[in-house]
């Protein structure tokens, strides 16, 4: 995923906005590990979920990151009580159902089918800064998740608009670096092994 100002203001705010879409990633995956590996499979999934495209919406605050440096977004923009903005300035005003053309040029600001949002305050889903260990136990929480089941997760990285548009993210900004197909295969093993995370005296920040 403060007071705002119709007209002029809105232009401006719309044309300077990019990605919502704080901490560094870890070193993308080069390849899907070991089908036989789920703990290693979640990290691919982490690198994945810890890249720009899906962080700049799960934040540890209520302002969203935009950018390849997942800087603090433009515009004093916050997550509002459901997740699509604050009242008066929601992620619509700016966010449409569709990137925009490419000869629009860079720092557009980026759309889905599906609406642009945050995760809701009640289980913000932070992905950024944390361990493996964290985000993995968090992940798969039903109380932290949105109340959603390994299977309905799946279905989630697997088929919904809003974690496809990571891979076609639109004009300037780089796509997630692991490939689509590669996330959901190491996703499904590490589920499928019943979604193990790190043993936590391997952890390398418990």
């Amino acid at each position: 995923m403060s007071s705002f100002v119709r007209g002029a203001a809105v232009a401006l705010a719309c044309a300077s906005a990019a990605s919502c879409s704080h901490a560094p990633p870890p070193a993308p995956a080069s390849a899907a590990p070991a089908r036989s590996d789920p703990v290693a499979s979640f990290e691919t999934v982490r690198a994945v979920l810890q890249s720009p495209r899906c962080v700049n919406c799960h934040p540890a605050g209520d302002a969203p990151l935009q950018g390849d440096d997942s800087h603090v977004h433009l515009q004093f923009v916050q997550r509002g009580p459901e997740g699509r903005g604050a009242t008066g300035l929601s992620c619509s005003t700016c966010h449409a159902r569709a990137n925009p053309p490419d000869s629009y040029g860079a720092h557009m600001p980026p759309g889905v089918s599906t609406e642009w949002r945050l995760p809701p305050p009640e289980h913000k889903m932070v992905f950024a800064g944390l361990s493996s260990r964290m985000l993995c136990e968090q992940l798969k929480d039903p109380r932290r998740n949105g109340g959603k089941t390994m299977d309905a997760l799946v279905h989630h990285v697997a088929a919904d608009p809003l974690v496809l548009w990571g891979w076609s993210p639109g004009f300037g900004r780089k796509p997630v670096p692991v490939p689509h197909a590669d996330f959901v295969r190491a996703f499904k093993t590490w589920a499928e092994a019943g979604a193990p995370c790190e043993p936590r005296q391997s952890a390398r920040n418990p």
